[in-house]
């Protein structure tokens, strides 16, 4: 069984460049292992995919590109070295205190409000646009979708009527930052995603 290196020269630059703007590019030692987590944030924990990106020595993860020298590897070995990434597990029940992240979806939208920003409060507000999100969850259990390896985190699903909508924009009124405010008081959006850190 060949074993592939613990460490692997990569490249790294930005696919955000230009034609006329130039990145520089940067070359790291990077250790097996924070290269697995870039390879599986993008394919999960799928062995021919791995194998596949690894054979082919670059991948893109958001703006930036990943290039080093072609790795074969085995199988076994890229199965040994996924089994350090978590599965999915349904039987996770979801939990509104371990969310970090809420996502407001459509077919056309995706806006990702970090707990953190929605759990600030305008002056002399009591709640915040956190705690309206809460109570839309907390009117159905939200179903489990899938673990997300980019995020490190279980993700759980709710359909939103009306009403829950409504509400939401209302609340939006309570975001700290103009832009997000708006955002959201202008969009059209029929399901909420929450990312709860494992």
């Amino acid at each position: 069984m060949t074993a592939w290196p613990e460490t692997i020269r990569v490249k790294l630059s930005s696919e955000a460049a230009g034609a006329i703007t130039i990145t520089p590019v940067v070359v790291r030692e990077m250790p097996q292992a924070e290269l697995m987590e870039v390879i599986v944030g993008v394919t999960g924990k799928d062995i021919a995919r791995v194998r596949e990106i690894l054979r082919r020595g670059s991948l893109t993860s958001g703006a930036s590109r990943f290039r080093w020298e072609p790795v074969e590897a085995e199988e076994a070995v890229i199965r040994g070295a996924l089994a350090a990434f978590p599965d999915p597990d349904p039987s996770r029940p979801f939990d509104a205190a371990r969310c970090e992240t809420a996502v407001l979806l459509s077919a056309t939208l995706r806006i990702e409000v970090p707990r953190e920003a929605g759990a600030k409060r305008r002056l002399l507000r009591r709640r915040s646009f956190w705690d309206a999100l809460m109570e839309v969850a907390s009117q159905g259990t939200p179903g489990y979708v899938d673990y997300l390896y980019k995020e490190r985190a279980d993700c759980y699903s709710a359909a939103v009527d009306g009403e829950s909508v409504r509400r939401i924009r209302e609340a939006a009124s309570r975001l700290v930052y103009p832009a997000l405010a708006r955002q959201i008081e202008s969009s059209v959006f029929d399901s909420l995603h929450f990312h709860a850190p494992r």
